[in-house]
């Protein structure tokens, strides 16, 4: 589907700018008033208003864990999802006055639930006639006024992503989302919305959206050739300048950009990965800015920017919709114009309301479908396999991955001149608490495993790439003497290593020492039981995001293409399974890796 141009220039030639003007009434009773000192004479006229704020949804509606078929719960007993997100926003509307708020959100909201994956490809909204994307639905129903666009955004490919705009009645945000060929915006920069007040003078809020540098590594196959993806930092100074020309009086920032100025693909781009820190650093003229990616939570941060000495506020909520953002704003009419007095953040904690039963009932239908797919028998499993202990140990789940991986590898490379070289694979735990019972497998224990959107490909690596790749991997773990007691639940994630940039390679047998320092631990790597020579050529099953560069694991995205599959892994699992009919961990399960102290096995 070509780039849908023609929808965001007939919005400019109406706005001269990006997205129309979204006008609204001050409500009866707002709080906006002309003050009066102690004597009786007119202070200054003030006006208050909220900006709310959810990011990374990832495709959650309702309190659901479709992976488990049961209402989500964590050790911290989070809700998720929309339906309890519109609660809340409807109190603070209630609260503040309907038309003294905005809703925005930071992006990352048509992948990560089954329920997601459903209306993008088994019954796709791109279809004819197709259904109505359930988060377009849900977000249409709660108001949004704006949403950035994730990284995850594109996992689907450009038509899926149109699609959903089309089917949005809010702007899908990228002022650093570029057509490749042009180099000019492929979606509205930003959007202005006006909030009247009763002094005669509208609020214009001018919210810009920012959306990840990563979509050009991470899924280059669906944007190569079409977008690019330049800086934060670069296109705000763009940008905010141009809104405040534009009468902006204040300059709200929906960046899908953690805040901590780091980047999981090292040089292969020129840009940060998480700036939202930066850009407040950096670019004046920003008062908020709405923070996403990072799946952490960020009440309330100011950042001082260094060319003003402004103070910028920044927050983000926690994922899935497990909070919602309060940007609260005080302006004050000053010199024939408004100006930020004061602007403060919080966030809201979604598990302390119900759901609404406004968005339960609109797309309980879609959820009961998606249910029902997700509980389709697809086999049988001789002995129960769980992820729990797949961060420090090699569990047979986690070799379910690494022999399918492998095996559709081989069956690829069948009669090339690559058949002949052995085949590895690599495979991370997703998900601490996937498992599949002995009994009877479904498609979402499957899929529970995976519950990324990665494709598989094949690189040619050699024995010292693969020793350096596993030493990468390897600082994964926190540093931990002989001798000192062990605690698994202390052990992993150092410096922040996610679970999912943790590697383990089938085909090898090899060990981690944890008493080393990082880049020195992996110890005795063998292949077929002798040392693993340097100069040795394998075949490396590898997802899509780790041969892009995601994770900067060092060699494998130079390392040479031989084959590449369009479909998921976790698609490309499912079909294995289904067409095995069982499974049997004494088939496909062995200990290839252990940790080790001074050459004693910790566990």
């Amino acid at each position: 589907m070509p780039l849908n141009r023609r929808k965001f220039l007939r919005e400019s030639a109406v706005t001269g700018a990006g997205v129309a003007l979204a006008g609204a009434v001050a409500a009866p009773g707002a709080e906006a008033a002309e003050a009066r000192d102690a004597g009786g004479k007119k202070s200054a006229k003030r006006y208050s208003f909220t900006v709310m704020g959810t990011t990374d949804l990832h495709g959650n509606v309702f309190n659901w864990d479709y992976f488990t078929d049961a209402e989500f719960d964590d050790k911290a007993h989070n809700d998720i999802g929309l339906a309890k997100i519109s609660t809340l926003v409807n109190r603070v509307r209630a609260e503040k006055g309907r038309r003294n708020t905005l809703l925005i959100d930071a992006g990352d909201t048509i992948q990560g639930t089954q329920l997601s994956y459903y209306y993008a490809k088994v019954d796709p909204i791109t279809a004819e006639g197709g259904p109505v994307h359930p988060m377009a639905q849900a977000m249409n129903a709660i108001g949004y006024d704006a949403a950035a666009l994730g990284n995850h955004e594109f996992n689907y490919g450009i038509p899926v992503l149109r699609r959903f705009e089309e089917q949005c009645r809010f702007p899908l945000l990228g002022a650093n989302a570029l057509d490749a060929k042009t180099l000019r915006p492929a979606f509205p920069p930003y959007s202005m919305h006006r909030l009247r007040t009763p002094f005669g003078r509208d609020v214009k809020v001018a919210v810009l959206g920012l959306t990840n540098p990563g979509i050009a590594i991470w899924d280059k196959a669906n944007v190569q050739g079409r977008m690019t993806f330049p800086g934060l930092e670069e296109q705000a100074a763009k940008w905010v300048p141009k809104l405040r020309s534009m009468g902006a009086d204040v300059v709200v920032v929906s960046a899908h950009s953690g805040s901590s100025g780091t980047s999981s693909y090292g040089d292969q781009l020129p840009y940060v990965e998480n700036a939202a820190g930066l850009v407040a650093e950096q670019v004046p003229g920003i008062d908020a800015i709405l923070v996403g990616h990072a799946h952490t939570e960020i009440p309330e941060y100011f950042v001082t920017n260094e060319r003003t000495g402004k103070q910028v506020v920044l927050s983000e909520p926690l994922k899935w919709g497990q909070r919602l953002t309060l940007f609260d704003f005080e302006l004050v009419w000053d010199k024939g114009r408004w100006t930020v007095e004061k602007v403060g953040a919080q966030v809201l904690n979604s598990n302390a309301v119900e759901e609404d039963p406004k968005i339960v009932g609109l797309l309980s239908d879609e959820h009961e479908k998606v249910v029902a797919y997700v509980n389709q028998v697809i086999g049988t499993n001789a002995a129960e396999m769980t992820s729990a202990q797949a961060p420090y140990r090699d569990v047979p789940i986690i070799d379910l991955i690494n022999h399918i991986q492998a095996d559709t590898v081989r069956q690829a490379l069948a009669g090339t001149e690559y058949a002949s070289l052995p085949v590895l694979s690599q495979a991370a735990c997703f998900s601490r608490t996937a498992r599949i019972p002995a009994g009877e497998v479904t498609i979402r224990d499957v899929a529970g495993l995976y519950v990324f959107e990665n494709t598989l490909e094949a690189r040619l690596m050699t024995g010292a790439q693969i020793k350096a790749y596993l030493e990468f991997s390897a600082n994964y773990y926190v540093q931990t003497p002989a001798g000192a007691q062990v605690d698994p639940a202390k052990l992993t994630n150092a410096n922040g290593t996610p679970d999912y940039n943790y590697d383990v390679v089938s085909g090898l047998t090899y060990e981690i020492d944890i008493a080393k320092p990082a880049g020195s631990r992996v110890t005795d790597v063998r292949f077929e039981g002798a040392p693993l020579a340097d100069d040795a050529r394998f075949v490396f099953a590898v997802n899509n995001y780790r041969a892009n560069g995601g994770g900067n694991f060092p060699h494998v995205a130079a390392a040479r293409l031989l084959w590449s599959n369009s479909d998921e892994i976790r698609n490309t699992m499912i079909a294995w399974v289904k067409a095995k009919g069982t499974l049997d961990p004494a088939e496909f399960a062995s200990v290839d890796w252990r940790l080790t102290r001074d050459g004693v096995p910790v566990f």
